[in-house]
């Protein structure tokens, strides 16, 4: 495995070791010999393996935020659509790309995402905006139930995770026309009624 630079490649042997054993399961020392350089090395790049685990979910956070804002224009005037586009692509991502949702769900399922999902939801920053401003948006035009974010939150992402768990584990296969039905259970969930 060779990567363009040492610090891409120790990020990249971090990524998959610990997707595949988890924090605990993977050594500083696992992470030098797969990305193949020296022990010291990775310490010129990363304080500590900390901060190496918290880089690579920002890089990661990067990657889906672009996949989502790609060439699509959010709008105020169809709340749905922005919804669906964000579900949809989310949920694609993460199944296009198991490794890096293996590592995003033991990321949050840890101290490490616990504290930053709540501060990113109460101080209205980071990836979750724009989450929020679509669902802030909804609850003001009457489209979206006037519930607290984190509820709506949980309705919404919690499905995503389970859905892509399922499908990464090879427990279902998704396709198109189950991503569309599984969007569209969602969608009623968080939906005023007409």
């Amino acid at each position: 495995m060779k990567y363009s630079n040492k610090r891409e490649d120790i990020l990249q042997a971090a990524l998959e070791l610990i997707a595949e054993n988890g924090f605990h399961g993977t050594s500083t020392r696992m992470i030098t010999e797969k990305a193949g350089v020296g022990m010291g090395t990775i310490y010129c790049f990363f304080k500590s393996k900390d901060e190496l685990i918290i880089e690579i979910n920002h890089l990661l956070e990067e990657k889906i935020l672009l996949a989502v804002e790609g060439n699509y224009t959010f709008s105020n005037k169809n709340i749905k659509k922005n919804f669906f586009h964000l579900f949809k692509t989310v949920l694609t991502y993460f199944i296009t790309h198991p490794t890096h949702f293996r590592f995003l769900e033991q990321y949050f399922d840890s101290p490490y995402g616990e504290s930053m999902h709540i501060r990113r939801i109460i101080r209205n920053t980071g990836e979750h905006n724009l989450f929020r401003k679509i669902v802030e948006e909804g609850i003001k035009r009457e489209v979206i139930k006037d519930l607290p974010l984190f509820i709506h939150f949980a309705l919404a992402f919690g499905p995503i995770v389970m859905l892509a768990q399922n499908h990464v584990h090879g427990l279902v296969e998704l396709d198109d026309a189950q991503i569309h039905r599984a969007i569209e259970a969602v969608w009623d969930a968080i939906k005023r009624y007409e």
